[in-house]
């Protein structure tokens, strides 16, 4: 699903990443873990090509995404990529089912379709109830289950998250870690997730670590 190979990043004279490669297989559950500041979320953020590597290639889904201009990536990355961040970034003005159905309206899918995936994705994060609520009227927990929605609404091939339950209590971070895995064995759906929380670091199929902007 996803090949890093020999990718480095630099920022002016300051190198993040040096020389890192890994592979994340299809409907694997994997783990980013690391000291503050080791190059965790730069590696994330070029995998979901927010990012452009300083040197190397990055392989997704059988695509070498380091050719493409920024339209294609644009457009690779609304189509193949769901992200959760540690904020859930909700837009405040819309309700949650507005919010998760944005990423399809952007692809230029019909109302219809997209509403009833939106719907259904809802229901999945047991929230049908709140389809009509705009995110100050939800829970933390349930603000990011609505952000997990709103990523995985375009099918994508992988889901990205950076630091998603390090914004909630442990109840919440629970619930959240639960429904990955639940989640993966319901659309068969790749996650790659940076965190610092060690529950979850370990109840990943693997554990990656970066440490002074390499893996092990």
């Amino acid at each position: 699903m996803i090949e890093v190979c020999d990718v480095c990043k630099s920022y002016g004279d300051l190198q993040v990443l040096k020389d890192v490669s890994l592979r994340v297989d299809r409907g694997e559950v994997v783990s980013i873990v690391g000291a503050s500041g080791a190059g965790k979320t730069t590696l994330l953020q070029i995998m979901g090509t927010l990012e452009r590597p300083t040197s190397g290639t990055l392989i997704l889904d059988g695509t070498d995404v380091t050719r493409f201009s920024d339209k294609q990536l644009a457009r690779f990355r609304n189509e193949h990529i769901g992200y959760v961040f540690q904020f859930h970034n909700l837009l405040p003005e819309f309700t949650a089912l507005e919010n998760v159905c944005m990423p399809a309206m952007i692809k230029g899918e019909s109302l219809e379709k997209t509403r009833e995936r939106g719907l259904k994705l809802l229901n999945d994060m047991n929230l049908s109830a709140r389809s009509d609520h705009k995110p100050a009227e939800l829970s933390g927990g349930e603000q990011q289950r609505v952000a997990v929605a709103r990523a995985l609404m375009n099918a994508p091939s992988v889901v990205l998250a950076d630091e998603p339950s390090g914004n909630l209590d442990s109840v919440h971070a629970k619930e959240l870690h639960r429904l990955f895995f639940d989640l993966r064995e319901q659309y068969g759906q790749t996650f790659v997730i940076v965190t610092h929380n060690e529950e979850l670091a370990e109840m990943a199929d693997r554990k990656i670590i970066i440490k002074d902007g390499k893996n092990y």
